[in-house]
This record gives structure tokens, sequence and C-alpha cells, in this order.
């Protein structure tokens, strides 16, 4: 008798929340990535296997009941997306049909592109170009795949193990540590953020409950603060003083985008961050029966796991 397994490929912020989740609920877990890296965890076995390879993947997702998707791009690119994505993601779909499995991704908010007004998950998910239009295409994707698939949607990170982020490594130690705080955009807008503990409760929720298949949630985020209310946030979770602040303004992107490709990539999202950007997940907690984290709980668990990692690295 095999006991049933919950699969999880890639062991960033969202795999390795999602793996520790299931495995301190009890579920044996199979994490998947290429280095083998991950939580360590009685339940949790780690393999090292490349996800984009078909043949790789059979005995991977031998008895599993749920694949959880978490890999991302090698760089934050189109290029590099519309290369590496659309085929893992296939393979994956292929081989978890294959055993019955129902494939959980997290998923941005960038397919609605810019919007008037909070994003609801009734808007149309359509938009096109660049990075936008890779998400629109993966969604496409996994419509038309005969495998069950959920799609939950978060607005940008925040929490424990969430680095590479507006509000992760470039936020809170230069918060902590009293230095000037550059913003993106602007430090008054609105803007939605999501907790990794929330968005990896949501997809876990979803992928035991047959009736959220096939469907588009979002994960339950908090009402939108600005950056300027979130960096006091952090200073108050810290105990420090609430730095000085600067923004960055979109238009600085735009310009040396002209010479760098990087910060072309990067403009093409400033959108979220020049405007309101506002997500409403009300529709979709009461279809999970879950709602988010307070901010300021989940800024006190973020201060202290970041103190962690001084204290691990002096």
């Amino acid at each position: 008798m095999h006991h049933p397994v919950h699969v999880v490929t890639g062991a960033g912020p969202v795999g390795s929340t999602v793996a520790q989740q299931l495995a301190d609920s009890g579920h044996q877990v199979r994490l998947l990535t290429r280095s083998g890296s991950g939580p360590v965890h009685p339940l949790i076995e780690r393999r090292r296997v490349d996800v984009s390879r078909p043949a790789a993947l059979r005995e991977a997702f031998a008895d599993a009941v749920a694949v959880h998707h978490c890999i991302h791009g090698s760089a934050y690119d189109a290029r590099v997306w519309r290369a590496e994505l659309p085929r893992a993601e296939r393979a994956v779909l292929e081989a978890a049909g294959a055993v019955g499995a129902v494939v959980v991704f997290p998923e941005s908010l960038y397919a609605y592109g810019p919007v008037d007004g909070p994003m609801t998950e009734d808007l149309p998910r359509a938009a096109t170009g660049g990075k936008l239009g890779v998400r629109t295409e993966l969604l496409a994707q996994r419509d038309a795949s005969a495998t069950p698939t959920v799609s939950v949607a978060a607005s940008d990170f925040y929490g424990p193990a969430v680095r590479n982020a507006h509000a992760g490594e470039r936020l809170v130690p230069t918060v902590l540590g009293g230095r000037t705080m550059r913003v993106l955009g602007s430090l008054d807008q609105p803007h939605s953020f999501t907790y990794v503990p929330d968005l990896a409760v949501a997809m876990i929720t979803a992928a035991g409950r047959p009736d959220l298949w096939n469907s588009f949630l979002h994960a339950p985020t908090a009402a939108p603060l600005t950056q300027r209310r979130l960096v006091e946030l952090v200073a108050a979770a810290g105990g420090v003083r609430v730095p000085r602040m600067s923004a960055i303004p979109a238009g600085v992107l735009g310009a040396a985008g002209l010479v760098s490709r990087e910060m072309r990539e990067l403009a093409e999202t400033s959108y979220m961050f020049t405007r309101p950007f506002v997500l409403d997940s009300s529709a979709s907690e009461q279809r999970l029966g879950l709602s988010p984290t307070p901010v300021e709980t989940g800024l006190a668990e973020t201060v202290a796991w970041w103190r962690r990692q001084e204290r691990a690295a002096a």
C-alpha cells in the first residue's frame, strides 16, 4: 500500500512554505529541486529533479495526489520566461494527469494588466506583451489541459524566507539597519502585499477541494497599504526608528531601460507602484473559508526571521 504523496516543485519562499505546512500537518511530501535543497523535516523527501524534463517526472510523480508547481524563471525577463516556463508547465501537467493529480500554481496578477479599481476574479486576464503576456499564455495552457488545475494569485510577497521581492531584502534589512529606504514608484499609493504563508494555506486548501479545481482564486490578502505605511510598520515590528524615505520615479526606470534590459523588464511592471494596485480577495476567501493574517502579525514574523538570519550570519 503506497501512501499518497504531495509533490512540491521548487524550494523558493512559496515551495518551501507549502512543503513545510504540508509536512507539519502530517502529509508525505516529495520536494523536487535541481539542487536537492529545501526544508528539513522527517516527512519531506528531497530529490534532485529537473522538472522541465518529462522523463524525470514519471518516477517523481508516482503516487502523487497533488502537485504544487512553485518553480519560476531563471531570470526576471520575458524572453527567459517564454523559453522556460510554458515547456516546464506542459511537462508537469502531462505527468500529473497521468497519475490523476491536481496541479496547483501560485500565480501573479500580471495577466490582469493595469486596471482601474480593485482586481476581482471576474475581471479579464488577457494582458498581452512581455512578461504580462507570458502569464496570460500560461493561464490559457492550464485551461486547455485535461489535467485539473488551480491557480492561486497573490500580490507582491512578504514574509519569512522572502528575499527577492519589493518587501524582501530591499526593505526589511534596510529599515532594521536605519538606512534610507528608497521605494519604487510612489510612497503614497495603496498597494496590496500577500503574506506567503497565507498563499501556501490557500494552495493546500484548494488542492484538497475538488469543487475548487479548474478555478482562478485570489490568495487571502489583507487590506492594501501605502509603501510609506509599510516602512513604518516594519520599523514598529522591529522596534526601530522610522528611517528616511524617498521614491524612485518610474520614469527613471524607463529611461534606464534604454541602456539596460534589466531596467526595462522592471519598468514593464512599474505601473503596479505608481498607481493604486489593490487585490480584492473577499470572494476567494469566502470560497476557501480562509482569511488573511493581519499585517502586524505577519511583519512581526518576518522581522523575527530576518533577525535569525542576521544572527546565523554573524
